[in-house]
């Protein structure tokens, strides 16, 4: 679609959207009076800016169905988020939110390449953790067949991936280098026992230089793919370009704000991304802050999609660990420990104090062939990797080199920070 006419689009959809809230939400209806707007104030895209924000505080705060907009007996699902920092946020879906769901994952799919005669093999978890049925869902749309496995079993995951010929695969970053392990350990090559080409891996943040280390050892294609609790789950991917996430225009209005200032970024500038829900009904979000931090840009991608693209999410807002003043996020460490061959795909960031002064460790696994090595090669390693932390993160980190399986695994999301300063 030309770029105007989205935007058109979106302008319309906008005013019923703000519409639709102060009617059917006392929540808002009081936002709105507090920041002095009304629906009629919005006659573009533009006054968006008007509007007030909505925070993951807002939800908890209105647990756990005060934000809904339609009567209960219109939701025909509810989907939870885990609760790891703080109080679980409940997520209310009609059926016409749960059709927008899979459409939205269906044109992500489609722009990677998959289709009918496709085996989707979804590997995140099933229930009230969105992933695994968003995935499914999207996937039975496009006409792929599933293959609905959800996290753990993973020597299972092996077997089924050779014995049904699962062509593509859906789960954390983190899980599928295990999965990959693991199938290494078995005597198995993803790469020529399997007719694995595509995965679509997302709810982690992770970096190119871990995309590159799995389609190096696997040969498939890795595609990033994002989405929240509270915006429905997993919605949209990166084309086949991998440059960018796309966020369908029509589906979504998206803006990238300064954190602290709240005003909105030029494009190509670093910021968190806010989103408001165009086509979301018993749970329509305003202007709700993702604590993603992003790039947007706007351009049209040179794959003919004129929908607006994310770069690579940087981390969260509340993922940020501060270390004697200087910020840090996970992913930081990890775009460095992945461009050295010797050291592994699994790491840990520990956080403490010792006396007035923080101090960070990056506990990291070595590969096989390392750990074989003589001590004074491991220690030349270590001053090696604490070198090369600090060229990115102007802070010197202590490297904890440690042998092969030692660093735990995870099924879902890997828990990368150990901060003690909080225990």
């Amino acid at each position: 679609m030309p770029v105007e006419d989205l935007h058109k689009l979106q302008e319309d959809r906008l005013k019923s959207l703000v519409r639709f809230v102060y009617a059917h939400s006392a929540f808002y209806r009081q936002r709105f009076k507090e920041a002095g707007v009304a629906p009629d104030d919005i006659k573009g895209l533009s006054d968006v800016t008007k509007l007030p924000f909505t925070t993951k505080l807002d939800l908890r705060d209105t647990y756990p169905t005060g934000m809904f907009c339609l009567p209960k007996n219109w939701v025909v699902r509810y989907h939870i988020s885990s609760g790891t920092t703080g109080k679980s946020t409940v997520v209310g879906y009609t059926q016409g939110d749960i059709e927008m769901w899979s459409e939205s994952l269906a044109r992500a799919l489609t722009s990677v390449g998959l289709g009918r005669g496709d085996v989707m093999q979804v590997g995140y978890g099933y229930g009230l953790f969105t992933g695994g049925l968003g995935l499914h869902y999207g996937s039975e749309r496009i006409g792929a067949t599933v293959l609905p496995l959800g996290a753990g079993n993973t020597k299972r995951h092996i077997e089924l991936m050779q014995d049904l010929g699962s062509t593509a695969i859906a789960c954390t970053p983190s899980y599928f280098l295990y999965i990959n392990e693991v199938a290494q350990e078995m005597g198995v090559s993803i790469r020529d026992d399997t007719k694995l080409k595509t995965g679509v891996f997302g709810a982690e943040p992770w970096s190119d230089e871990t995309r590159k280390r799995i389609e190096d050892s696997t040969g498939i294609k890795a595609y990033d793919v994002y989405g929240t609790s509270e915006m429905s789950g997993p919605l949209c991917t990166e084309c086949h370009r991998q440059d960018g996430i796309h966020i369908w225009a029509d589906l979504f209005l998206i803006e990238v704000i300064d954190p602290k200032t709240g005003e909105q970024v030029e494009d190509g500038e670093r910021g968190e991304l806010v989103v408001t829900t165009l086509d979301k009904w018993a749970f329509p979000l305003v202007r709700y802050r993702m604590r993603d931090i992003t790039i947007l840009n706007s351009e049209p991608c040179e794959c003919g999609r004129t929908h607006p693209r994310i770069m690579r999410i940087l981390g969260r807002t509340d993922d940020m660990i501060v270390v004697r003043g200087i910020n840090v996020f996970p992913s930081q460490v990890e775009s460095v420990l992945m461009t050295i061959p010797e050291v592994g795909e699994h790491y840990q960031i520990i956080v403490d104090r010792k006396g007035p002064l923080d101090v960070m460790t990056v506990k990291v696994e070595v590969t096989e062939a390392t750990f074989s090595d003589k001590i004074a090669d491991l220690m030349s390693l270590s001053k090696r990797v604490s070198g090369e932390l600090k060229d990115v993160l102007n802070l010197t980190a202590g490297v904890e080199l440690v042998e092969p399986g030692t660093v735990p695994r995870s099924m879902g999301k890997a828990q990368h920070v150990i901060d003690k300063r909080k225990v």
